[in-house]
């Protein structure tokens, strides 16, 4: 009986210790799994994120051809749209027009400084040697004026002692008429009288000559003046012209500055306008897949006009929403496990950023606490995780698929 109850009493102090150790196992084991747990943060709200790229034109213009469908994959540069190029041929031809006459334009104006440097040197020579001949030609006609005047005078002088002769001997002859008459003289001395009276005339009449020639020679001799003196204002505005050379060279410096500032102009219109030819056919900017078309042969489309996307496979990330509970341990580099819902496999990446606000301070209507009845609610915060190189190699993700990322905290 004794051994009997010293078994029981046995066993039941094994029971005891056999409790107390599971105990401390399950204590020790959920110990354990909390500070797993504690090592990772993970969420349900993620998606696979990435750039859609808009397909647009550039340009106005009528489509003739569309290259792809939607869900067709592209490479770099294949042809997407082709939009009717002849309105932009014409005007490339219209541009390289513009360009070549605006070149030769260039060329003349720049050809004309040099010769207008040369022109207007050679002008001011010419007009100051014109104003010193001309001058000399004054000095000279006003010399030969002076001496027409001074044989007027002579003449003039000559005249009066003629006329007083002629007028002596018309007296004579007018007393020895009388005196003739009476027989007082011989008739001798009357025809002498007669024919000094004549020579006195006859001189009288050559003196007028001379002072109606001298008068012809004094005016000729003015006018000579008047021509010279005006040949020297002419030279004198010759060298007032010739002295504005510098201005006038500047002036076709500047109209050969404006001439290749044309030039300038016109290569840019060339320019565009070749941009303009290159647009009319649309390519893919990136690898990926064509969707969301929305153009078709025939179409009149305007530029940046939507046309259809182009969502590449290369460059994709996740976007996990995360409680701001979740934020305590989390920066940038933490290593990542994300879980796809559509395949059985586990892809690897790293914290890339933390947004700096919450999903809500972004959207469209951020909420606004204006009536004081404030009801706390958990914000999630955008983290942005990038894939580690050669996950996706296979392209088997695709934008908004469902993923739950695991950040391991550290």
């Amino acid at each position: 009986m004794a051994e009997v109850q010293a078994n029981t009493k046995n066993n039941k102090v094994l029971g005891r210790i056999v409790i107390i150790i599971v105990l401390l196992v399950l204590v020790s084991g959920g110990y354990m799994f909390w500070l797993h747990l504690s090592k990772f943060e993970s969420t349900d709200d993620a998606e696979v994120d990435g750039q859609i790229y808009a397909i647009s034109s550039r340009i106005t213009g009528h489509v003739i051809d569309v290259k792809v469908e939607d869900e067709q994959e592209v490479k770099t540069g294949d042809v997407l749209v082709v939009l009717d190029p002849k309105d932009y041929e014409v005007a490339v031809a219209k541009a390289r027009a513009d360009l070549a006459d605006a070149v030769a334009t260039y060329q003349s104006n720049r050809n004309d400084v040099p010769i207008t440097s040369v022109n207007t040197k050679s002008t001011l020579t010419t007009a100051n040697s014109a104003r010193l001949d001309a001058s000399a030609g004054v000095s000279g006609t006003e010399r030969q004026l002076g001496a027409a005047r001074a044989r007027l005078s002579t003449a003039q002088a000559n005249v009066r002692v003629a006329q007083a002769n002629f007028t002596k001997a018309t007296q004579d002859v007018e007393r020895y008429k009388q005196l003739v008459s009476k027989d007082e003289i011989s008739k001798q001395q009357y025809d002498q009288a007669v024919a000094a009276m004549d020579a006195a005339h006859a001189t009288l009449d050559a003196q007028n000559a001379q002072v109606n020639e001298a008068t012809q020679n004094i005016s000729v001799s003015e006018k000579n003046v008047e021509q010279a003196r005006t040949r020297v204002e002419q030279a004198d505005a010759q060298i007032q012209a010739a002295l504005t050379g510098p201005q006038q060279v500047k002036v076709t410096e500047a109209k050969a500055q404006s001439a290749a500032a044309k030039v300038d102009e016109q290569r840019a219109l060339l320019d565009q306008a070749e941009l303009n030819l290159k647009y009319t056919t649309i390519v893919a900017p990136i690898d990926g897949i064509a969707g969301k078309k929305n153009v078709a042969i025939g179409q009149n489309v305007s530029a940046g006009q939507e046309l259809m996307a182009v969502v590449p496979l290369d460059d994709l990330w996740i976007t996990a929403n995360f409680k701001e509970t979740q934020l305590e341990k989390m920066r940038v580099g933490q290593p990542v496990k994300i879980t796809v819902d559509a395949y059985d496999r586990e892809y690897t990446g790293k914290v890339q950023r933390i947004a700096g606000a919450s999903g809500a301070r972004f959207s469209l209507l951020p909420p606004e606490n204006a009536t004081g009845n404030y009801v706390k609610v958990v914000q999630r915060i955008p983290v942005r995780i990038s894939l580690d190189p050669g996950q996706n190699q296979d392209h088997l993700l695709r934008e908004g698929m469902s993923v739950t990322p695991r950040v391991q905290l550290q």
